[in-house]
């Protein structure tokens, strides 16, 4: 059980690392201290936006399992165009009762990322990461979903400051 465990949590690492790496695997030199500068440079907007991030792939997450997507959101518009206080309110309704320090929402969080990390693929080859990201998930301590969710929420977050 273990070495199940520590395999979908590299699992996991490698989606993430190869989501990552595919969102910057066209980026030139120039363009990766582009966006350093802009961590440096933005460094407290970033900080502020981290959590309206997560907050929208929660419920971006939650909306897509409960609601079937019907509206069709999506994490960007979400972020950029929605007042935070409705996306929290949203969310909130979303989660039915549950916390955003739960589980439930540490896993929606986890969908969600990593559907806006994996939006450039093709939607077949999305699917099957998400597949494979939904299993994972399921294997990963507490520590390990939270670790990657917020790696993966920073991560996004410096595609908003631009």
């Amino acid at each position: 059980m273990r070495i199940f465990l520590q395999t979908s949590a590299l699992l996991i690492g490698f989606i993430l690392s190869l989501s990552i790496a595919n969102a910057s695997a066209d980026k030139t030199l120039e363009q990766l201290e582009h966006d350093k500068w802009l961590k440096l440079r933005f460094s407290a907007q970033h900080e502020r936006l981290i959590p309206i991030v997560a907050v929208a792939d929660m419920f971006f997450a939650c909306d897509q399992a409960k609601n079937s997507g019907n509206a069709n959101y999506q994490v960007k518009e979400l972020v950029e165009d929605m007042d935070r206080n409705l996306l929290a309110e949203k969310l909130t309704a979303c989660l039915a009762g549950a916390t955003t320090k739960s589980d439930t929402a540490l896993n929606y969080g986890l969908q969600g990322c990593f559907s806006e990390q994996l939006s450039s693929l093709p939607a077949q080859q999305k699917l099957e990461r998400m597949a494979m990201v939904t299993a994972s998930i399921s294997t990963l301590s507490r520590e390990e979903r939270q670790k990657s969710f917020t790696r993966c929420v920073t991560d996004q977050s410096i595609s908003y400051l631009k």
